[in-house]
């Protein structure tokens, strides 16, 4: 039995799971997703940064792998609606950053639209917003 300061778990450590962990480790090994996201993620954020940079509003790009944000000077909660509308399901936190979390299977071509869509919706919404 399970004595004080021991873990336990219903599911933990069956066969099915452990399978299919096992399984995913082994497709994010074998398709190079880490390379994969950090090629990509580079990619994104210096696309954004080309076609951003200089516009008033915006604080800052940053991110690591495909883990993307975009600090505006203000509150832009609306552009999640708008984000959607154009087909990107973004999210954003702190009231004023942007966040991206693309899959890590995202092509090059899909990694341009997502860029371009993006920041015409957020040069729009800078122009239109108080800031």
């Amino acid at each position: 039995g399970l004595q004080p300061g021991t873990h336990g778990s219903t599911f933990g450590g069956n066969p099915l799971a452990c399978t299919a962990a096992l399984t995913t480790l082994d497709v994010i090994e074998q398709a190079d997703l880490r390379q994969q996201a950090a090629e990509q993620g580079e990619f994104i954020r210096g696309a954004l940064a080309s076609q951003l940079t200089g516009v008033p509003g915006i604080v800052q790009i940053r991110g690591i792998g495909l883990m993307i944000g975009i600090e505006l000077d203000r509150p832009c909660g609306e552009i999640v609606k708008q984000a959607l509308a154009a087909g990107l399901l973004i999210n954003v936190t702190a009231d004023s950053v942007i966040r991206l979390l693309p899959p890590l299977i995202i092509r090059r071509e899909e990694a341009r639209q997502l860029v371009d869509r993006l920041a015409d919706i957020i040069q729009r919404f800078l122009q239109t917003s108080a800031g």
